[in-house]
């Protein structure tokens, strides 16, 4: 392989291992703190893809960037409703019963999407100011826009870093994952907690499916494709660990683009042999939280 080639997968997968972050990242937060395995956060992903579409077709002009605020304010909305009416009442419940009602959600949202947008496949132009490509040593061209991803997916992930670790809110998500019982000894109302932070999770999903339509169909079903590969982050990673999540998306996100490069019918795989690796050695994950 030349090495131009190389940087160029790496950059490229970088740029993937972003998104995936983004996703993943709101995952882990709420899957640590609320104790809930949300497989429709995939879900909240694709509704962010949605909604930034029509949100551009129906306003003619709207700056790319006013779009993906509003589509995440949008899905913050639909998160809250979900946490508040369905969800609450099921935080003591077992596994397996969250799962199953998690799943229906996935049902529902996607009958709702082919209701209202239809089964068709939807395509989100690139932005002007970064519809073109840098070129690499080797001729080759980098894409404007997968370098812009990267950047987003820095700064938000140092902005989540700062609100987890240096402020008062973030420092009670991080004390309920470890001990939710003491937060309401403390007088915490823990159910608002559990909103905000299930709202935060919601905002970072949509927040990626935004950014991913330009890059790939807009459809019903995405949020399935992708929820696979952020459980395996998860749980590589470690449950509720932000650090976790973000070292875990670059190696799950850097192994899938290679693979495809390299072993295009066994791509997958490689993140399987991955989680099943880090299951029997450090079954915790990577970086613990509790």
């Amino acid at each position: 392989m030349e090495f131009s080639y190389f940087i160029y997968q790496l950059i490229i997968g970088l740029s993937y291992s972003m998104l995936l972050f983004l996703i993943a990242s709101g995952l882990t937060i709420i899957f640590g703190l609320l104790n809930i395995p949300n497989f429709a956060h995939g879900s909240l992903y694709m509704l962010g893809a949605y909604f930034t579409y029509y949100f551009l077709k129906s306003i003619p002009g709207l700056p790319f960037g006013l779009a993906i605020v509003f589509s995440v304010m949008a899905v913050g909305i639909i998160g809250a409703v979900l946490e508040f009416i369905p969800l609450r009442k099921i935080y003591e419940r077992t596994h397996a019963l969250q799962l199953l009602m998690t799943f229906s959600f996935i049902l529902m949202i996607d009958d709702a999407t082919k209701y209202f947008a239809g089964t068709d496949f939807l395509s989100i132009a690139i932005p002007k100011l970064m519809d073109g490509a840098i070129t690499l040593p080797g001729d080759r061209e980098m894409p404007i826009y997968s370098i812009f991803i990267i950047l987003c997916g820095l700064v938000v992930a140092y902005l989540l870093w700062l609100g987890l670790y240096k402020t008062r809110l973030g420092k009670l998500i991080q004390a309920g994952t470890a001990n939710k019982e003491m937060l309401s000894a403390l007088g915490i109302n823990v159910p608002r907690l559990f909103t905000l932070v299930f709202i935060l999770g919601a905002i970072l999903a949509g927040m990626a499916g935004g950014l991913s339509g330009p890059l790939k169909a807009v459809s019903v079903g995405m949020g399935e494709t992708v929820i696979i590969t952020i459980f395996a982050i998860v749980i590589v990673g470690g449950v509720g660990s932000l650090k976790g999540a973000f070292i875990a998306s670059i190696l799950i996100g850097e192994l899938n683009t290679f693979g495809v490069v390299f072993f295009p019918d066994f791509a997958m795989a490689f993140t399987y042999i991955l989680v099943i690796v880090v299951l029997l050695t450090k079954p915790e994950g990577l970086f613990r939280s509790r």
